[in-house]
C-alpha cells in the first residue's frame, strides 16, 4: 500500500512539473462570445474572436430577425424575441453578416 501511494505521489509530482514547464496543458474551456440583437442593430457591430470560438446571437428586440453571413457560411432561422443562434468559427477570416428581414442591419465577425 505504501509503495502504491509513493508511486501515485511521484506521478502527481511529474504531472505538476510538466504542467509548470508547459509540456502538459490543462484542459481549456471552449471560447465563447455574445452578440445582442436590439433596436435594429447587432452589438457589437464588429467582434474579434479566436479560431474555435462559438458566437451566440440573442434577439432582444420585439420583432423577428435573422443572422446570415454574406458568403453563406452560416444562416439562422428566424429568431423571435429572446431566441438564440450559435455558430462556431473554425477558420480564420472576416465574416460579414446581416439580417435578411432587415438588410440594412449589418455587422462583422473577425476570426484570428
Amino acid at each position: 500500500m505504501k509503495a502504491a501511494l509513493m508511486r501515485v505521489a511521484a506521478m502527481i509530482g511529474l504531472v505538476v512539473a510538466l504542467s509548470a514547464a508547459g509540456v502538459v496543458a490543462a484542459p481549456s474551456t471552449p471560447a465563447t462570445a455574445e452578440v445582442t440583437i436590439d433596436n435594429f442593430s447587432f452589438s457589437p457591430a464588429e467582434l474579434k474572436v479566436a479560431v474555435g470560438t462559438t458566437v451566440t446571437w440573442t434577439n432582444r428586440d420585439d420583432i423577428p430577425h435573422t443572422v446570415v453571413s454574406t458568403d453563406k457560411v452560416f444562416k439562422s432561422k428566424v429568431l423571435d424575441s429572446e431566441e438564440k443562434y450559435s455558430f462556431t468559427f473554425t477558420t480564420a477570416g472576416s465574416y460579414a453578416y446581416f439580417c435578411s428581414i432587415h438588410p440594412k442591419m449589418t455587422a462583422k465577425v473577425i476570426v484570428q
